[in-house]
């Protein structure tokens, strides 16, 4: 497949996806002040982002209110005391994990509401029932993506077949979501033209999802960038689950439209990233998730090893790799 565009070259079809808050939630149980909430809607708004994804809408009934912040459920009330009317280009996101949500009740008529596109999360052996909330959301108004996750844990045969299914629906965009940040640019390139070929063929747009488990998140997206994809998911200071994610501040030093402006966002660092670290907060690079994404495992054993504070590296791996065999 030809490329797009070169690394220095201009693409209007660009969009950023800011995923902060919802990515970022997984470290924290989501408890982020307003204040913290609503300065970085201000400054992504500067920045020139396209895309502010506030949170999950996760069932009450599976999840206990008690135990998270306001933004693993993003009631439409919450997001219009940060947004207002958000009578700007900024359009806002959440994310429904499949069999995890309670979409009939829980996501009202677009008309009604101060969300512009709902993300549908989903491993391929459920993609049916993605399909139904992609459906049912689409015709509530939303603009609405299906992002299909762990893609390096499913082979190509299940790969197409999911894509195929997909591509016939009313979906707006797929999403490449290299969840256990075990890929390397090569393999993103090759799923990335397997991806915008289904997109050709049916209309969609292609995006993009990745962690960085092995410091290549940034890498992964802007080489998918240069093969088309379009829609490119970045949080600050990769503040997100386990190793994080493509840092927006690399992203947008990166992107050659003038309209995005690094500025506001080193101001947000500044002011609450810092903070959070002094914090105690612990995300990012480390060896625990180098370790998870070398072997194409979630990160759930290596988040468990950090949060004890291990360093018995090589013991951890072995256990990680017997378990593999």
């Amino acid at each position: 497949m030809k490329k797009k565009g070169e690394l220095v070259s201009y693409r209007p079809d660009i969009k950023v996806i800011d995923c902060t808050v919802r990515d970022g939630g997984l470290v924290n149980n989501f408890y982020f002040t307003d204040k913290f909430v609503k300065d970085l809607y201000f400054a992504n708004l500067k920045a020139g982002i396209d895309y502010m994804e506030f949170g999950y809408k996760a069932s009450k009934e599976q999840f206990d209110v008690s135990k998270y912040g306001k933004w693993k459920f993003c009631n439409d009330d919450d997001i219009r005391a940060i947004v207002g009317d958000n009578d700007t280009d900024l359009k806002i996101s959440v994310m429904a994990d499949v069999g995890r949500t309670d979409f009939r009740n829980d996501i009202d008529d677009k008309a009604n509401s101060p969300i512009d596109m709902i993300r549908v999360a989903t491993y391929i052996n459920t993609i049916p029932s993605a399909l139904e909330i992609v459906e049912y959301c689409n015709k509530k108004g939303y603009e609405t993506t299906v992002n299909i996750m762990a893609v390096s844990k499913s082979n190509d045969m299940d790969l197409d077949d999911a894509l195929e299914l997909i591509g016939r629906s009313c979906v707006d965009e797929i999403y490449i979501v290299d969840s256990y940040g075990s890929l390397y640019p090569e393999q993103m390139r090759r799923l990335a033209e397997k991806y915008l070929d289904c997109a050709e063929k049916y209309g969609k747009k292609i995006g993009v999802h990745a962690h960085n488990n092995q410091q290549l998140a940034f890498a992964n997206t802007i080489e998918t960038l240069t093969m088309g994809v379009s829609y490119l998911d970045s949080t600050v200071c990769s503040l997100g689950r386990g190793a994080g994610n493509c840092p927006t501040e690399l992203l947008l030093g990166f992107l050659k439209n003038p309209k995005y402006d690094i500025t506001p966002i080193l101001g947000f660092i500044e002011n609450h990233i810092v903070k959070l670290k002094e914090e105690g907060l612990i995300w990012g690079y480390d060896i625990p998730y180098l370790l998870t994404g070398r072997l194409n495992q979630h990160p759930r054993d290596a988040i468990q090893f950090t949060a004890e504070h291990r360093t018995d590296y090589q013991e951890f791996y072995h256990y990680l790799y017997d378990r593999d065999i």
